[in-house]
């Protein structure tokens, strides 16, 4: 006869606090234990961090909902292309939570200018702490919206100084943006005087512009020139590859195209072969196979 399930080790609970919102839940789950241990430890809710898939079902009444764990202790509000939240589900949760220091917004599409700046507001007149804010891909914001902005954030000319490389920044994970050290993630493009994400060469220090203005190698950051085909590869999910990087990447056994890092995942390994297969390769073999 089978033995029966003792207890959780307590070591499990301390776990908790590191789990991702979605994995939290699921845990919440598994038993009751676990659900009153979620539900009761204000430490596991300091920090919401709400990204895919969950970004694209969360709902004002919902962030209420899951930030209200917290009872105004939050500190670290994420919100990555949670395109449903609206300046005043945003405010409720501001207002609820005065001790918030990380407020990152990207592509939250919902959110206005003028909403982001009431929060910035808000959060600068309940605390003199050092407050980060994230809002790249947020709509409409020009220089004026970030002359505003950057009067109710602490600046440091030391880290505003900092260069910032596009190929260590280019996704919206929360590591990513952790990363960048600034107070405010945008800034005035030289080039096209548009606020956006702006990015240093690597190689050579007066090339500064957003991505649109110039484009840069997904592997090593540095600029390319878009008329100069000869200094970039063809890669097959059309990222921007310089020539040097393209020739170490592995390529696809068929049409000898690589797969940038960003997107190296979506590669097929065959059983029978050594290297990959793209998945057009992969798909365009079936088909023949079938038509044979």
């Amino acid at each position: 006869m089978e033995a029966l399930a003792g207890p959780q080790h307590q070591a499990l609970y301390f776990v908790l606090a590191y789990l991702p919102l979605q994995q939290l839940l699921l845990v919440s789950q598994v038993c009751k234990s676990f659900k009153d241990s979620i539900r009761d430890d204000v430490l596991v809710w300091l920090n919401l961090v709400v990204e895919n898939p969950l970004s694209v079902r969360l709902t004002d009444q919902i962030l209420m909902n899951i930030s209200s764990k917290a009872h105004g202790r939050l500190r670290t509000l994420a919100l990555l292309n949670c395109v449903k939240i609206t300046d005043e589900g945003l405010l409720n949760v501001v207002n609820s939570n005065p001790l918030l220091t990380k407020l990152y917004v990207p592509a939250c599409t919902g959110l206005t200018p003028e909403g982001v700046i009431k929060a910035v507001e808000t959060l600068s007149g309940k605390s003199t702490a050092f407050i980060s804010v994230k809002i790249n891909g947020i709509y409409n914001i020009n220089k004026e919206h970030l002359v505003i902005l950057q009067s109710y954030l602490t600046t440091d000319n030391t880290i505003k100084s900092k260069r910032r490389f596009y190929h260590k920044y280019r996704s919206s994970s929360l590591c990513s943006l952790d990363k960048d050290v600034r107070t405010i993630d945008v800034e005035i493009c030289p080039k096209c005087i548009e606020v956006k994400l702006v990015f240093h060469c690597p190689k050579e220090t007066e090339c500064i512009g957003c991505f649109q203005c110039i484009p840069r190698c997904e592997v090593c950051g540095r600029c390319i020139s878009d008329q100069d085909e000869d200094d970039q590869g063809e890669t097959i999910c059309n990222d921007t590859v310089c020539l040097d990087c393209w020739l170490c990447l592995p390529k696809c056994n068929h049409c000898n195209k690589p797969f940038c890092p960003r997107h190296a995942p979506h590669k097929l390994d065959p059983l029978d072969s050594q290297g990959f297969l793209c998945e057009v390769c992969h798909t365009k073999s079936l088909t023949e196979q079938l038509l044979e």
